[in-house]
């Protein structure tokens, strides 16, 4: 059995990997992966290749502000958020700017998508130029990505969702719970027959699987699950009643992911001349500010999200000024808001 014995990389007291590091892994100077980097045809292939294999290993992400700022501090935080189209997130992303700025640091916002498909290409750029802190909605879940933000020692703060292997920070609420709590309330309600119209996302799929869960085990029958497409919309939301309706006529509740397909669930109801909730009953997530105006009023899930942003601020800004961080974990919870649609 052979033994590896190349230099291991090491750590700067901020945590992150640096150019000495891949350097002495790839058994050239600094000087030389410097070049390789930035132009690499001022090296040899072979050169090349180290250097490579070296920066794969450690997780290097070149600092693109090195040698141009005197202080390592550019009060600079980064967010990224699935949609900036959708307004479940606007009230955390609003939060985390305000409190930002009251520290004199300014917010810097990506949209990633609700599959993760850029998110790894955005955290390579936003390493690159150092911010002093990195605010993910959602738990990291690409193995590339977690690698690259261990290896940066930039502060990262997750939200919207609870792990036990966080990054660094984290500050949300259990997905899974607010399944098992809205299918016990619903159950206690009477309702016995109900559907779920999810978002393809991952959270949401949380929330169904943790639903589903919960309503077996109470003795209900099996919920029919139709999926739609995030971000979700009124229009997804009438169109899933619809395709429901004409395979499960019966159903006499729809769990949504969001309050926007709740909406769109009542919309098509009134439609077709079903009354809500005498007849059917609807369900959303977020407390969206048009759910307590709509009509029927929707019964939903309240999350906190201006004290996500809050404490994702305090998290950064302890880490980026040098303050210990104690509780790493926030579960803040939420909340059943009961109105007229169920």
């Amino acid at each position: 059995m052979t033994q590896d014995s190349s230099p291991r990389p090491t750590r700067r007291s901020s945590g992150g990997i640096t150019l000495d590091d891949v350097s002495k892994l790839a058994g050239v100077s600094a000087i030389t992966v410097s070049r390789a980097l930035n132009s690499p045809d001022l090296v040899s292939p072979k050169t090349r290749e180290k250097v490579r294999l070296a920066v794969e290993r450690t997780g290097y992400v070149p600092n693109l502000l090195a040698g141009g700022l005197a202080s390592n501090r550019s009060r600079l935080v980064a967010a990224l958020v699935p949609t900036i189209a959708g307004p479940v997130f606007l009230e955390t992303i609003q939060a985390l700017t305000e409190a930002l700025a009251e520290s004199g640091y300014q917010l810097m916002l990506g949209q990633a998508g609700y599959h993760n498909s850029r998110e790894d290409a955005l955290i390579d750029a936003i390493v690159g130029r150092r911010p002093d802190g990195i605010v993910l909605t959602g738990i990291m879940r690409s193995a590339e990505g977690r690698r690259r933000l261990l290896a940066s020692g930039i502060p990262v703060v997750e939200t919207w969702d609870l792990t036990p292997t966080p990054v660094d920070m984290l500050v949300g609420f259990s997905h899974e719970k607010v399944g098992t709590d809205i299918a016990k309330f619903l159950y206690d309600k009477g309702y016995r027959r109900p559907a779920v119209i999810t978002g393809d996302d991952q959270r949401a799929n949380l929330r169904r699987a943790g639903f589903e869960q919960a309503w077996t085990a109470l003795g209900g029958r099996q919920p029919r699950i139709c999926s739609v497409p995030a971000p979700t919309t009124l229009g997804s939301g009438r169109a899933a009643l619809a395709e429901l309706l004409a395979e499960l006529p019966d159903i006499d509740v729809v769990v949504c992911s969001s309050d926007a397909l709740a909406h769109g669930v009542i919309t098509e109801a009134q439609a077709r001349g079903i009354r809500v909730p005498q007849d059917i009953a609807a369900m959303g997530f977020g407390d969206l500010g048009f759910a307590q105006h709509a009509h029927p009023a929707i019964s939903t899930v309240r999350i906190d999200g201006t004290a996500i942003g809050r404490q994702a601020a305090r998290f950064i800004i302890d880490r980026a000024e040098g303050r210990p961080v104690e509780q790493k974990v926030v579960d803040l919870g939420f909340s059943l808001v009961e109105r007229a649609s169920a």
